[in-house]
């Protein structure tokens, strides 16, 4: 039994007659006959009764397997319709997995660009590490992760989306707040708020100040981004966090960005998925970043948008080696 077969029986069932019939499901008057004996002859039993040319009553065994066809044809047209609001991104869903700074900081611009053309798509986020974000991936319970490195798997695509880099963040009234630079020599008896040892960022900060033998005066270990910075914002210390999250606070007056000398962590972002998805969503959603690329860049680094050596920089270097300054 073929759905082409039951498609011509419902045909002839509706227009009452083969000829109308054939016209409607483009076939011949004899093909619609054929198909007609066939249904027929699986079933065993009779579909139609034709004791009268041009009454089209149907058999018991007809009307049953009337009913049944038309739901199983609607069925098929439903699903041809899907499949094409499928392709045409009028549905679907896209799973999209980041950590927190990107989630919070990046992920809205991009999904806000995505639905404004594609409304119809689903956007479903998670919140994760990197490294659980990649396992995800792979184990594609993710189409895509925003990821602050580009990951060696051959099988992935990823796409650059912008360049962010580490910067100092305090307090409006700390009394670093205007100077213009500072060296990490420098910041060895500041109070400092940090993320967790499970942030990649920690370590970055820890790696600095080892670095340039500087004592790193932890006062406070945060769970996220969001809590470091509301303690920045009251006072209890520094901080180092990413541009990225602090751009609105800082255009709010709410924190104060310092460039520092010895501290050159910049990091990029990329939009990473696997290369057999065969989800147009997915494949629409990455066009998106592409395009968005071009426009985004790069924030831009502190100490690049900052004058060298400036007046401030040499007192804390004069305080720093017991010097005081001539004038």
């Amino acid at each position: 039994m073929e759905l082409m077969q039951l498609e011509m029986f419902v045909a002839v069932v509706e227009q009452r007659s083969i000829n109308k019939a054939a016209d409607k499901v483009f076939r011949t008057q004899p093909a619609i006959s054929i198909a007609l004996r066939k249904l027929e002859n699986e079933i065993g039993a009779g579909l139609i009764h034709r004791s009268r040319p041009c009454d089209y009553k149907l058999t018991p065994a007809g009307e049953l397997l009337y009913s049944y066809a038309t739901r199983l044809l609607n069925l098929r047209n439903e699903a041809v319709v899907a499949l094409t609001d499928l392709k045409q991104l009028r549905r679907g869903a896209v799973r999209i997995g980041a950590n927190e700074s990107t989630s919070i900081y990046l992920l809205p611009q991009l999904v806000h660009s995505f639905r404004q053309h594609h409304p119809e798509i689903k956007i479903d986020v998670s919140s994760g590490h990197s490294q659980q974000l990649v396992c995800e991936l792979e184990e594609r319970r993710l189409d895509i992760a925003l990821l602050a490195y580009r990951p060696q798997q051959h099988d992935f695509d990823a796409r650059l989306i912008m360049h962010d880099e580490l910067v100092l963040i305090v307090n409006p009234k700390h009394h670093l707040k205007n100077i213009s630079q500072v060296h990490v020599c420098d910041l060895a008896s500041e109070a400092v708020v940090i993320e967790g040892p499970a942030s990649s960022l920690h370590d970055k900060v820890v790696d600095t100040f080892r670095l340039h033998h500087t004592t790193l005066n932890v006062q406070v270990e945060a769970a996220n981004i969001e809590t470091v910075k509301k303690m920045v914002a009251r006072g209890v210390g520094i901080a180092f966090v990413p541009l990225i999250c602090v751009q609105e606070d800082v255009m709010e007056g709410k924190l104060v960005v310092i460039p520092v000398i010895g501290l050159q962590h910049r990091r990029s972002l990329w939009a990473v998925r696997r290369y057999d998805t065969e989800s147009h969503a997915t494949v629409a959603f990455m066009r998106l970043v592409n395009s968005l690329s071009e426009n985004v860049g790069t924030l831009g680094t502190v100490n690049d948008r900052q004058p060298p050596e400036s007046a401030d920089v040499v007192d804390l270097k004069l305080r720093r080696n017991g010097l005081r300054r001539l004038n």
